[in-house]
């Protein structure tokens, strides 16, 4: 169980796919609100479009990720992501339009691409071996750490340097060229067919609702330190340009613990070790709430950052052991909407509070609410657990263990030896 399990040209070129087909998903929030702010209502419809956007997620990605079959899923990926890349052009082509057209077009572009992401990592997962799966997924983390700490300095740039249309321009052709990339990779997965005998989608995926609460609840976190961070550095008389260096920290943190997190097997269920992760994660932003110094938080927020990665990691973990293999996609595309709704959710409320707390008191609010649906999660799973060993997924935690020199399972379909070195 070693990255070298991982490292494969089919692998590096799912990366590149995945970078095209993520970054304009990073990119979106904080471009829209350049687009707009030189507009009348500037800032307000900016995060208005920003707002649209993430609801065409929420709902896409459910809606859309549901639909997706393991044979082939590329069709369905490469359709969603070419009209997310249409969405992205209209928005880039006419920044002067109607708010109205815009938000359309806002829309398209977060809820048209929302399952590939699903899709993406079922794919990425069925690249290789089955002992290495925690590893592909530490990988993968790695991975969006990076576009998510590029992100933000590569729109802020070319917004001011260019013009506020050319990030969302530049995310239609990342889109679109992912669209091509998936051509390079095999068309789908194999599953057992026998995985959804007797049992809708709709079921198969429920069964797995502890996984979704607790993965809402991951999210939450950073929802808190994204949108009350620089209130609370005003709140300890700081200045609020730290914010940039904090967040990055966050990211960079997170890559870490990605990476530590694949390195080795870590004990307990995935289940305790879910909600010691979650626990630890809560403590962590706390901390960055209640301590004074700018310093001391930069150091709470980097270790929140470790152990989120190691939290977004192990909820994946479970979710494969919670529903079959044929649902997987569609699996993680609920997810997808679950966090979204956690993100949204906990800045909303932190964002009320505002206006009659500091924002210190805010964040432990938010805190408060994310430990509740860490807890309701972590109950779920231990009634949702008896029943589920009959059904459904299969167990990840055994697959972890599984020897190197054990047999191993055939090459996806479509695609090489995903043992194939680079």
């Amino acid at each position: 169980m070693t990255y070298r399990d991982v490292a494969s040209r089919q692998v590096l070129t799912w990366a590149v796919v995945a970078v095209g087909a993520r970054m304009p998903v990073a990119m979106a929030p904080l471009a829209l609100v350049f687009l707009a702010r030189d507009r009348p209502g500037g800032y307000t419809l900016g995060a208005t479009l920003a707002a649209a956007y993430v609801i065409g997620e929420i709902l896409g990605a459910p809606l859309l990720g549901m639909r997706m079959r393991p044979d082939p899923a590329r069709p369905h990926m490469a359709a969603g992501l070419a009209v997310g890349a249409v969405g992205f052009a209209g928005l880039g082509a006419f920044p002067a339009a109607h708010p109205v057209v815009l938000a359309g077009f806002a829309v398209l572009a977060g809820g048209a691409p929302a399952a590939a992401p699903g899709g993406l990592r079922a794919l990425l997962t069925a690249l290789v071996p089955r002992r290495a799966v925690a590893q592909a997924l530490s990988a993968e983390s790695m991975l969006m750490s990076g576009i998510w700490a590029v992100a933000p300095a590569a729109v802020t740039g070319l917004a001011l340097g260019a013009a506020p249309r050319v990030p969302l321009l530049l995310g239609a052709a990342l889109m679109a060229a992912s669209v091509a990339g998936l051509w390079l990779l095999p068309p789908g997965w194999d599953t057992d067919p026998a995985d959804q005998e007797g049992a809708s989608m709709f079921r198969l995926l429920a069964r797995a609702w502890p996984v979704y609460v607790t993965g809402a609840a991951s999210l939450s976190l950073l929802s808190l330190a994204e949108l009350v961070l620089p209130a609370l550095l005003e709140q300890r008389g700081a200045a609020v340009g730290w914010s940039g260096p904090l967040l990055t920290g966050l990211a960079v943190g997170s890559a870490v613990g990605a990476f530590v997190y694949g390195l080795r097997s870590w004990p307990g269920g995935l289940g305790a070790r879910s909600v010691v992760l979650m626990f630890g994660l809560s403590s962590c932003v706390t901390l960055a709430a209640l301590i004074p110094g700018t310093a001391w938080i930069a150091v709470a927020l980097v270790a929140a950052g470790v152990l989120q990665a190691g939290a977004m990691i192990t909820r994946n973990l479970s979710l494969r052991e919670a529903v079959p293999e044929s649902a997987l996609a569609a699996g993680y595309s609920v997810m997808y909407a679950a966090v979204g709704v956690g993100y949204a959710a906990t800045g909303s409320l932190a964002g009320a509070l505002l206006h009659f707390v500091a924002p210190s008191t805010a964040i432990l609010a938010g805190v408060a609410l994310t430990l509740t649906l860490t807890l309701a999660g972590a109950l779920g799973e231990r009634v949702r657990r008896p029943a589920s060993s009959a059904v459904g997924g299969k167990n990840v935690v055994a697959d972890e263990a599984t020897p190197a020199t054990g047999a191993e399972r055939a090459p996806v379909r479509g695609g090489s030896d995903p043992e194939r070195p680079l």
